[in-house]
């Protein structure tokens, strides 16, 4: 028991030197093993690249069997604008319905969006320790053809960030510790992103910046040095492909690169197995942090699930038993009745 409360300690003193000390002031956005299985977390472009409503609910569990390790939800839900592609681009050509999305024969039939709109809102809450970070936005894309098979979508999002710190959750050496007494516990941020997705029917590549607004935050009522903290703009650069090993079943490899400075810059490598539009199984690996294993189901034209599971690799593995992560995802006007995403996987 002694080692997983030094453990805790040594946790809360690390998310206090991240808010806590100018220089060092990044406000870590939340991280996902599954984005690839909701890339609109990560870049705003991909807002109404489906031609359904695209709901999702996530929940992930860092690092279970530690106290005060982070824990994150989030509520996502984008749909497309425009009549000429909800009404007629289920698979990128009307006459495709029914193809598998990750076959051959559904590369053959590909043909560009149709020009759209897309609208979307996003709540994602992620605590860790102390500290709780609230993020709400709404996103905005427009896609366009560039060529006959390839697309290119662009798009912002904005919000508030919402921050506070519980005090009761601390232990002192001094009881009145200028960095929080009476301090400034709950703030309110603006939030800004944008982002870039050029798509076709069997590759992808994503460039996108949240939090692009440095915003400085105070936990007390003075501003002294040690006080100041500022959040810093993330980037993500992702891609990815499609593999096609036999007609029923296709490899889809993807990465991710994150650069969050001064944190040197991290990388993640996906690889899934898609076994028709039915299910598909895969790893990851997230470089000096873990491995994990994803699960997922179309189970239907109106309800999809995905479950993952990390194995930690970082020093924390002694008192860690891993990560949790589901993700339940709804297809709402359906017209077409797809059971898995045909523009994204």
């Amino acid at each position: 028991m002694w080692h997983k409360l030094l453990i805790k300690r040594v946790l809360y003193l690390f998310v206090f030197i991240i808010v806590g000390i100018q220089g060092v002031t990044a406000q870590q956005l939340p991280q996902y093993t599954q984005y690839v299985f909701n890339n609109y977390l990560l870049n705003p472009a991909v807002t109404g690249i489906e031609n359904y409503t695209d709901v999702k609910m996530g929940y992930r569990s860092q690092w279970t069997g530690l106290d005060g390790a982070p824990v994150t939800s989030y509520l996502s839900i984008n749909a497309p604008i425009g009549q000429n592609f909800i009404e007629g681009d289920a698979m990128g050509s009307v006459e495709a319905g029914g193809i598998n999305p990750s076959s051959r024969m559904y590369t053959q039939y590909y043909q560009a969006a149709e020009p759209h709109h897309g609208i979307g809102f996003s709540v994602v809450s992620d605590k860790a320790g102390p500290i709780t970070q609230t993020n709400i936005d709404a996103s905005y894309a427009y896609h366009l053809g560039l060529a006959p098979r390839l697309n290119l979508a662009v798009g912002v999002s904005a919000g508030i960030n919402h921050i506070s710190l519980n005090t009761s959750e601390i232990t002192l050496a001094t009881p009145l510790d200028p960095a929080i007494t009476n301090g400034n516990n709950s703030q309110w941020k603006p939030d800004v992103g944008i982002g870039a997705w050029l798509y076709s029917s069997d590759y992808y590549v994503g460039l996108s910046v949240q939090q692009i607004l440095p915003e400085n935050l105070y936990f007390s009522t003075s501003n002294t040095a040690v006080d100041v903290s500022k959040t810093v703009p993330h980037v993500f650069f992702t891609a990815g492909t499609k593999l096609y090993i036999s007609d029923d079943i296709t490899l889809l490899p993807s990465f991710l690169v994150k650069e969050i400075k001064p944190v040197p810059i991290t990388y993640d490598i996906n690889a899934k197995f898609s076994f028709q539009d039915k299910f598909w199984l895969g790893g990851a690996y997230r470089h000096g942090d873990s491995f994990g294993i994803l699960a997922g189901f179309n189970l239907s034209s109106f309800i999809n699930v995905g479950y993952s599971y990390d194995i930690t690799t970082s020093a924390l593995n002694t008192v860690s038993n891993g990560t949790h992560e589901l993700v339940i995802g709804l297809l709402l006007n359906n017209r077409y009745k797809v059971t898995c995403p045909q523009h994204s996987f």
